[in-house]
């Protein structure tokens, strides 16, 4: 990494294509054996055909650049590729990655896109994300958590992140932490909740339509998940989980509401004192768990006659 740091000084960060420096600077001999430095490199090419090829921040035309880069790409995935600065193939690699990574996207800057395309900015934060938690327990932040983040924001740049995609990212992480971790440990669902207020503060300010498709794919998923507990929540709750309930209840509606008061047209074309998002939401929970109660109630009183009349009929027929 020094070697790397070095030959990049007086470079903006955001200037430099990462995975590409690290494949002119790193060699075989920097890893501890040919096949651990055989997967790097093909995951760095991997990088750069996900950030250029598949996701890239600035619309592909049909350049001889791009079918260059994946010519090379493909190339190198069956047969290794002979890095070093002043080799051939090395200097053939950088010419169409930086042909590709530095098209202007119109904001009249000098950074190269390369990890900045939608989707795949959204997931690699994500992933710088994941850090913040211990990895000794998944439900914990690491105590360094503030300076951590710090340094995570200064990859803003690179991503193409801005302050509303971070608090949405991070309200997705939470999310996802509570989910995956058993749905046991409260403060992620109350940090996911108090999150989540502030992307609803974002989501009134901007009428973005990118930001707004990633916002509405992510709140449908929170949506669609909490109303699974929701709409049958007898089937869903007893006495050792019932503390949960408010916090889903909460989420769910918190959701509702920016999906339905910030995103969709017909609240718009509507007067706002037509619609109570959360009154609404909170009838139809018990509205349809009461409908599905009922009806499992039914199906055992039918099935409970049923058996009775069976061993009736046996014992007397």
């Amino acid at each position: 990494m020094p070697r790397i740091a070095a030959s990049q000084v007086g470079r903006k960060i955001e200037s430099v294509v990462l995975p590409l420096e690290l494949l002119q600077q790193l060699k075989s001999s920097d890893f501890t054996d040919q096949q651990e430095y055989d997967a790097w490199l093909k995951r760095s090419l991997k990088v750069l055909e996900a950030g250029l090829l598949f996701h890239p921040r600035v619309p592909l035309d049909k350049t001889s650049s791009s079918q260059r880069l994946r010519q090379i790409i493909h190339g190198a995935l069956d047969r290794p590729l002979e890095t070093g600065r002043n080799n051939e193939q090395m200097q053939s690699l950088r010419s169409a990655v930086m042909s590709l990574a530095t098209r202007s996207d119109g904001s009249f800057s000098d950074s190269c896109h390369w990890a900045d395309g939608s989707p795949l900015n959204l997931r690699l934060y994500e992933m710088l994300l994941e850090a913040c938690f211990d990895s000794n327990d998944a439900t914990s932040m690491v105590e360094e958590v503030d300076d951590l983040m710090e340094h995570i924001k200064k990859t803003w740049v690179i991503l193409g992140i801005n302050q509303m995609l971070h608090n949405l990212c991070f309200t997705w992480l939470l999310f996802s932490r509570y989910v995956v971790t058993g749905q046991a440990e409260m403060d992620l669902l109350y940090a996911c909740e108090s999150q989540l207020a502030e992307v609803a503060k974002d989501a009134k300010t901007t009428k973005d339509p990118e930001y707004s498709q990633v916002l509405s794919a992510t709140l449908s998923a929170i949506l669609g998940w909490a109303e699974k507990r929701l709409l049958a929540y007898h089937d869903t709750f007893d006495r050792s989980n019932v503390g949960t309930m408010e916090g889903i209840v909460s989420l769910g509606v918190s959701a509702a509401r920016i999906l339905v008061e910030d995103i969709s047209n017909e609240y718009r074309r509507r007067r706002k004192g037509e619609v109570d998002v959360a009154r609404t939401r909170i009838e139809t929970y018990i509205r349809s768990s009461l409908r599905t109660a009922f009806a499992q109630a039914s199906v055992g009183i039918v099935s409970l006659y049923l058996t009775f009349l069976s061993t009736i009929l046996s014992t007397y027929i």
